[in-house]
């Protein structure tokens, strides 16, 4: 039996831990020399075909390929397999192969990966829906980068390789020799475990570092002789109470202690000009000496798994060449102390070989284990099991014998995780937000983060990367709340003394709260969480309803939404139909985010509404009452906590109003008050439910710590729905003062992909890409508002036109401005960032105020920066008006002139150049940036001067005094002497001194030849100069704020100006692509309609905007389109039929009629945005709404058919159309049985064509309806012509159908079903034996309609005639 030595109590050793931050130094330095590109580009080539370069081993990843890489705690990142710089290979082979790989990315670095985190690169695994599909502009970009080289030999993108010196490599391999851990080394410099590298290893050593970051350039002995592999233990410190609270007086390695799974080194601040998540943006700093080897310090954890090692044959490091005998080591004697401290690295007993782990990886740790933890077992805060009704999955009971047992840290823990079982804690240890227990396993998951070392799952890191971590997991779906420590370690010993009662061990631990709670619904994007590269809106919905079921299903619902990184509220009440068409349209257009209801209060339609349209949207039910006020209860906690109260206490409404009360209300919110109610408590009938779902948005912002900063910015908006203004008057419609814009319902916008392609969920392909060109982040919001809402007045329409019309006759001054307004950053964010930065009563009441944070240099920086951008960005905005100054007398648009003209000319622009000169001149711009701190100019802050003038006044006093001092004496030579609480001392020579010393002097000190005295006046004058001082410094600890609060004064006058730009960002957009089409472009003439006019719609030679090409790569065919009025070119020329609302579409299969109708929709769209269109003409009386029933799809999650869809949407068609819409409907009725299709298609053909009188494309297979419709005066007949070529009755396939997709007068005499069959690779034998039934059922059919015109025939002379010509009909 083999005899247990020292090294049995001994996994094997991990490898030397790495800094995380650098790929360069993941590499190992096992040679001397360091390769050359060339010399490494031509090992590769060699590579390709001898596997990792030795011949031995045939790899799957060669050099050169193009590959997918997972760095951990990064996203997924395109890179190049290529060979290490110093080894010259690209595979580490072992039990855990790792592959070397650089990145695509500036500047370039290097890593090894493990092999199970790289992938083949195929560019559909970055599509939308894609394993690695991501928006972060810095992956899009490498994937850009890895796609060119795609498109390369292997030895051309060999020539990408960039190499490192390996110096930095010994840099790290120097810095482990000063980090006192215990090391081993064998004699050649080969590790033991070479073949067994941990597979962390290339993982959290390979973060990315910049090209300047300072190398090491000195070489130990050591390291000159011979590179040397290392080896080493780290024991875990006894001190487990280390970081456990933020200590500011101790050392840097202190605070460490309480580390977490990311090096603080390895983390710097993320780049403003970049996206936080990407590998290069990490800088390397120097940590500071350490003789105490403990988990904190230790780059590399040991995994809490441990198994028997005994020496291995195979792996004794061995002289290269030459056979050595295997060392025998004798047993040493080991003391108790050192046994003890090895007993965690032992393995069980009864496990003396390799076996399975006593807890499996579902219960390694306890909190797995816990039955009131389990699934099944929960209950909640007020001890409501899972089945309870009242059972609220937010919160958590944790049983108080648990709570007892913990450590004060961890009862707070458990006490925030009980109140908010649903978010993830960053819970802030020292310098490091940790994760514990369960949120530990999202951290590992999630952000590639990896478990501490310990009983309980842990893990973390430093404080600088809260940005990052949380974007990931707020992307992911997670909330997040950001746990702060509020107390340091000297503050906590003062609140102890100062208590009543006996302390315990639970008041010994500093104070921790809960700063902000964020999820997609609910960011800022402040100081400390970054930026964000999307610019479009993210809305909070609170929705609250009221229905009756004996009301035919009509409801009405109450809703306010929010985007809270902009501060907008939008308020709003409506009825709506049995349907919900109104909100089903609201959430189309203003998608949420997040959705909060009231629990048990929606009906099952509206959840039915909330779940399958908005599938990957957080919702949350609120209790009713506590949660969601009613609301009486929102008006008075609105009024009661004066969120609408300036920082002076002055209410910012109407003049001589009550301060704090119904006066200091938003306009919007005021008209939604009752008159009746003195006290302003009570909401208006009609406004009850928004009112409501104010109360429940302000109780959920201020659960995330969020409600002050953005209601304070009192910007309300009310919401009306678009179909609520404008009724029909007889036949028509007053656009000029009625109705002012198209609707666009939820159904609408899905079946033309206007703003979501509903393939593939993405843009591509939709209206939204092909128009949006805005440059401006607040530009593209307004695109998409006024994409949903498109105008119907005529004049609105026609002056938009004539503003894009007078862009496109100015190119050069628009190619300047375009470039200005690319410089733009997003001013529309940045004033709410600098609202709640200049907010007084944030700075005095929010946690973030007494948040201890060890980055708050960087912050501070970060603030000013911001608002320097903001700053810099209304100073472009000055240029761009400049630039039009001399043209908008010019203009023919109203709308335009007014945008790019100052106030002061009669325009809406605001003159900024006063606001812009007074904060320019407010401080040392350059000085503010480099140290973090704003100290004001002279008339910036009243505070500031006030205290500068008092200490001036106090020095002039003491100055005023030593003169009279100097007469006294009769000396010249007496000055003050001191420093800081010792100053003003009066230092006289003692020969002033000789005749006598007067009797108010005070010695203070004395040196040779000189004696220092104070007087009652000195210490009275110094007092008052010391409280000036005091007074300067409160202030300009509070300067900033005060600056910035300064800034937000001017609010309007910014907010102005961003909404012109906007505006202007639209306008050139839409020039852009009115004279950048892929074919002719039309200005569409709007017809204003008058009484009893026939509404119509004539299009010449239109295209689709979206598709320029076919799908076979020939050009896109165009077509007229005429609903309403003759058409002299393409159509019949029945004078009857020329002014028919209707027109009836056929054609073959796949001959383009839903491509017609889609076209004809989105053409009608544009016109009425006010863009040009792609066609040779357009004339149109305005659309008001446009309906659509387009494509078959069930609704399977609703329990809906694939009819029931159908006839639902087609209700909503003829309860809502106007002879003012246009009605889409393709293909009516083919979701149930043929004769109920067709009965229901012609009753609703007769509806629309009859009695609403609507402009409709009604396209059909149903050719039963064209003999029925053929005759109709008030419906066309149309089609997708198609050329037959080898027609054969009996074998179809032998037919070849040619599309010639050109709409066309008159009916199609059939479908061409079997020519579909034979594109979709139908076995011909099918075709044949259908093509036989096929015959049988016409023939059938006929037969039938034989015997009802038999039936039909009276008694007449022509009746055996007749009668044997059906008999020959029938027969053949």
């Amino acid at each position: 039996m083999q005899k247990n030595t020292l090294f049995s109590y001994f996994s094997k050793s991990p490898a030397v831990a790495r800094k995380a931050t650098s790929p360069v130094i993941a590499d190992d330095v096992g040679e001397q020399k360091s390769k050359s590109p060339k010399e490494t580009a031509s090992k590769g080539l060699q590579s390709r075909s001898n596997g990792s370069g030795s011949g031995k081993v045939d790899h799957k990843f060669h050099v050169g390929d193009i590959v997918w890489a997972k760095l951990e705690g990064y996203p997924w990142w395109p890179s190049l397999v290529c060979n290490h710089p110093t080894l010259g290979k690209h595979v580490k082979q072992g039990k855990k192969p790792q592959v070397h790989v650089q990145f695509f990315d500036e500047p370039h670095s290097r890593s090894w990966i493990p092999e199970k985190y790289v992938e083949s690169f195929k560019l559909q695994d970055f599509e939308r829906g894609g394993k690695f599909f991501t928006q972060k502009l810095d992956v899009v970009k490498a994937v850009k980068e890895a796609k060119s080289a795609l498109n390369m030999k292997v030895e051309e993108r060999l020539n990408l390789v960039v190499c490192i010196n390996s110096d930095e490599e010994e840099k790290v391999e120097e810095e482990m020799e000063y980090t006192g851990t215990t090391t081993s080394t064998d004699k050649t410099g080969t590790s033991d475990n070479e073949d067994d590298t941990d597979e962390d290893e290339g993982g959290d050593i390979g973060h990315k570092t910049k090209r300047n970051a300072p190398r090491a350039t000195r070489k130990t002995p050591r390291s000159v002789a011979s590179s040397k592999k290392r080896r080493r233990i780290i024991m875990h410190s006894d001190d487990e109470s280390s970081g456990d609270d933020y200590k500011p007086d101790e050392s840097d390695h202190d605070s460490d202690s309480g580390s977490s799974g990311v090096d603080e080194n390895d983390i710097s601040e993320p780049s403003s000009e970049s996206e936080a998540g990407t590998p290069q943006k990490s800088r390397k700093r120097k940590r500071g000496a350490t003789t105490t080897p403990s988990l904190g310090k230790a780059r590399k954890v040991l995994k809490p798994s441990f198994k028997v090692m005994t020496p291995d044959p195979k792996e004794t490091s061995e002289p290269r060449g030459t056979p050595q005998p295997r060392k025998m080591f004798a047993t040493p004697t080991v003391s108790s102390k050192t046994k003890s401290r090895l007993s965690s690295f032992q393995a069980p007993e009864a496990s003396p070989g390799p076996s399975a782990p006593v807890d499996s990886e579902e219960s390694r740790y306890p909190h797995q284990r816990y039955e009131w933890l389990k699934d099944g077992h929960r209950k909640d805060r007020n001890g409501n099991p899972q089945n309870h009704p009242d059972y609220d999955p937010r919160t958590l009971y944790v049983p108080k014998s648990f709570m007892e047992k913990t450590t004060p840290a961890m009862r707070q823990w458990w006490e925030m995780k009980s109140q908010h079982f649903d978010t993830v804690l960053f819970f802030k240890m020292g310098k490091f937000y940790e994760f514990y227990h369960m949120d530990a396993e999202v951290g590992v998951k999630e952000l590639g983060l990896i478990y501490m070392k310990g009983e309980n799952a842990h893990s973390g890191f430093p404080e600088i990367a809260y940005g990052r971590y949380s974007d990931t997991l707020i992307q992911k779906g997670y909330r997040v709340a950001r746990v702060e420590q509020t107390e340091t370690p000297d503050m906590m010993q003062e609140r102890v003394k100062k208590m009543s009662r006996m302390v315990t061990k639970y008041d010994k631990v500093v104070k921790r709260e809960i700063c902000r709670i964020s999820s997609k619904g609910t960011r800022t994007f402040s100081f400390i969480d970054g930026d964000t590269c999307v610019a479009q809106h993210s809305y909070l919905l609170a929705v609250k309803e009221l229905f009756d079921d004996t009301s035919g299903g009509e409801r009405t619902y109450g809703v306010c939404f929010v985007d809270t990184s902009i501060g907008k509220f939008h308020l709003g009440q409506f009825q709506d139909d049995r349907h919900s068409s109104r909100f089903r349209t609201l959430i189309a257009h203003y998608t949420p985010a997040q959705v909060v209801y009231e629990r048990g209060k929606l009906s099952p339609k509206t959840q039915q509404i909330l779940t399958n349209s908005l599938l990957s949207v957080i919702k949350e039910a609120l209790a009713p009452g506590t949660e969601f006020w009613d609301a009486s209860k929102t008006l008075k906690t609105l009024s009661e906590s004066q969120y609408f109260v300036d920082e002076e206490g002055k209410g910012q409404g109407l003049d001589g109003e009550e301060e704090g009360g119904r006066g200091t209300m938003p306009a919007v919110l005021l008209d939604m008050v009752s008159e009746s109610d003195a006290l302003g408590h009570s909401a208006k009938e009609g406004y009850e439910l928004a009112v409501s779902a104010l109360g429940a948005c302000t109780w959920y912002l201020k659960k995330c710590c969020l409600e002050q900063e953005l209601l304070s910015m009192r910007n309300f908006e009310l919401y009306t729905p678009l179909d609520v203004d404008g009724a029909v008057k007889e036949n028509v419609v007053d656009f000029a003062s009625g109705r002012q814009h198209m609707v666009l319902d939820g159904v609408t916008l899905f079946n033309l992909d206007i703003l979501e392609n509903g393939t593939t969920g993405t843009l591509e392909g939709t209206l939204l890409e092909r128009l949006d060109q805005c440059c401006t982040p607040f530009g593209k919001r307004l695109f998409k508002q006024w994409l949903c809402a498109p105008l119907c007045n005529p004049n609105s329409i026609n002056d938009r036109l004539d503003a894009v019309e007078d862009l496109i006759d100015i190119p050069d001054k628009m190619a300047e401005v375009n470039e200005l307004l690319k410089k733009l950053p997003d001013l529309e964010r940045l004033l709410s960032k600098i609202h709640t930065l200049g907010s007084a009563r944030r700075s005095r009441d929010h946690p973030d105020s007494r948040a201890i944070f060890f980055e708050d240099t960087t912050y501070s920086k970060r603030k000013i920066q911001d608002f320097m951008t903001a700053l810099g960005g209304f100073k472009t905005t000055i240029q761009i008006v400049e630039i039009f100054k001399n043209s908008t007398s010019n203009f023919k648009s109203k709308l335009l002139g007014q945008t790019v003209s100052l106030a002061s000319e009669g325009g809406h622009f605001p003159d900024l150049t006063e606001h812009l000169v007074f904060f320019e001149n407010a401080f040392d711009h350059n000085k503010a940036k480099q140290v973090g701190a704003i100290v004001p100019s002279k008339g910036v802050d009243p505070e500031y001067d006030s205290a500068i003038a008092g200490m001036k006044a106090a020095n002039q006093r003491l100055d005023d005094y030593l003169e009279k001092q100097r007469k006294r004496l009769g000396c010249r030579a007496i000055t003050y002497w001191g420093t800081g609480k010792n100053r003003f001392q009066l230092e006289v020579p003692e020969s002033a001194l000789a005749r006598h010393t007067p009797q108010d002097y005070e010695l203070q000190s004395a040196k040779k030849g000189f004696k220092r005295y104070w007087t009652a006046e000195i210490t009275e004058m110094f007092a008052d100069l010391c409280a000036e001082e005091e007074r300067r410094d409160v202030a300009l600890r509070d300067s900033m704020r005060r600056v910035f609060h300064a800034f937000d004064e001017r609010y309007g006058d910014w907010d102005q100006a961003i909404q012109c730009l906007s505006v202007l960002d639209v306008l050139q957009s839409l020039s852009n692509i009115s004279q950048a089409g892929d074919g002719p472009m039309f200005r569409p003439e709007i017809i204003p309609p008058t009484q009893n006019m026939q509404p119509f719609i004539a299009i010449q030679n239109g295209r689709h905007p979206c598709i320029s090409r076919t799908f076979t790569g020939g050009d896109f065919i165009p077509n007229d389109t005429y609903i309403g009025t003759a058409d002299d070119n393409a159509m019949d020329t029945d004078s009857a039929t020329d002014t028919s609302c209707c027109v009836l579409v056929t054609g073959p299969n796949m001959g383009g009629k839903s491509t017609l109708m889609r076209q004809a929709g989105l053409i009608v769209i544009m016109a009425q945005l006010g863009c040009y269109v792609p066609a040779e003409g357009c004339r149109l009386t305005p659309v008001d709404r446009v309906f659509t029933r387009l494509g078959a799809r069930d609704n399977i999650l609703s329990g809906e058919s694939t009819f029931f869809v159908e006839l639902s949407e087609t209700s909503s068609i003829l309860q809502h159309a106007t002879p003012h819409s246009l009605v889409l409907m393709d293909e009516l009725g083919r979701g149930t049985a043929t004769y109920d299709g067709t009965a229901i298609a012609s009753a609703v053909v007769k509806e629309l064509s009859e009695t609403i009188k609507c402009r409709t494309l009604f396209s059909t297979h149903y050719h039963s309806l064209v003999e029925e419709f053929g005759h109709d005066a008030n419906i066309r007949l149309g089609h997708m012509a198609c050329m037959v070529e080898n027609e054969n009755e009996d074998d179809p396939s032998q037919e070849t159908i040619t599309f010639l997709y050109k709409f066309a007068a008159g009916a199609c005499p059939k479908s061409y079903g079997f020519n579909a069959a034979k594109l979709a690779d139908i076995p011909d034998e099918i075709v044949m034996v259908a093509r036989k039934k096929a015959h049988d059922f016409e023939r059938s059919a006929d037969r039938l309609k034989a015997f009802r015109t038999l039936q039909r025939l009276g008694p007449g002379p022509d009746l055996a005639k007749t009668l044997k010509t059906m008999q020959q009909m029938i027969q053949g």
